[in-house]
């Protein structure tokens, strides 16, 4: 009799913590993997739809060409090249965002042949074949990797160390470049946040406008 009692006792205290916890479960499923996701989708396509959707950018046929948070590749010298992407084989491929973990001494990056050395020759290449003798130090960001090997903006001071270069390949006056540049630098987050970059598929995008190419 003692042992039926105790028995009974157990199976009570057991479907006590059983169901709740059971209850408990479905009813936070619902409302953390359903009701607030379904919410928070719903405020982001109101209030933010372009960052929402990925930050697009289309051409003036609504064509996808990129999106403002993922870099690209550019090599023509009509073109501001933005920075080195450490995605390898495939540059700015965002399933693989990562880093070169490089040391700033390591060999790959500053020895002959390296990351940084073959970068500056390829810029003096591109600047040789313009016509144009620049004799300014060339900024750290067109030579290096960031740390997510996708970064789509450049300082503004990569992007002037490149006007001279851009306008004699598009035969423009340097002075109207330079002031397309401005109109896309973009300052500190609330004036205290970052630093003043460029996003230079848009900075391409505008370029190419400007000039009917």
């Amino acid at each position: 009799m003692a042992t039926q009692t105790t028995t009974t006792r157990l199976g009570i205290e057991w479907g006590q913590v059983i169901r709740p916890a059971i209850v408990l479960l479905v009813v936070l499923t619902i409302i953390t993997g359903l009701l607030y996701p379904a919410v928070i989708t719903g405020i982001a396509q109101v209030v933010f739809p372009n960052q929402a959707n990925g930050s697009l950018i289309k051409d003036k046929d609504g064509n996808v060409i990129g999106s403002a948070l993922i870099g690209q590749q550019f090599s023509d010298p009509k073109y501001f090249w933005g920075r080195l992407s450490a995605t390898g084989p495939v540059p700015y491929n965002g399933g693989i965002s990562s880093g070169s973990n490089y040391g700033p001494l390591n060999p790959s990056l500053i020895g002959e042949g390296g990351t940084v050395q073959s970068r500056v020759q390829a810029l003096h290449d591109a600047e040789k074949a313009a016509g144009v003798d620049n004799t300014q130090a060339v900024p750290v960001d067109l030579v290096t990797a960031s740390a997510s090997g996708l970064d789509p903006d450049i300082s503004p001071a990569a992007v002037m160390y490149q006007v001279a270069r851009v306008a004699a390949v598009r035969k423009l006056d340097a002075t109207a470049v330079q002031k397309l540049v401005d109109q896309y630098t973009e300052g500190r987050f609330l004036g205290v946040v970052g630093e003043p970059r460029v996003n230079v598929l848009k900075l391409n995008l505008a370029l190419d406008a400007m000039s009917g190419a």
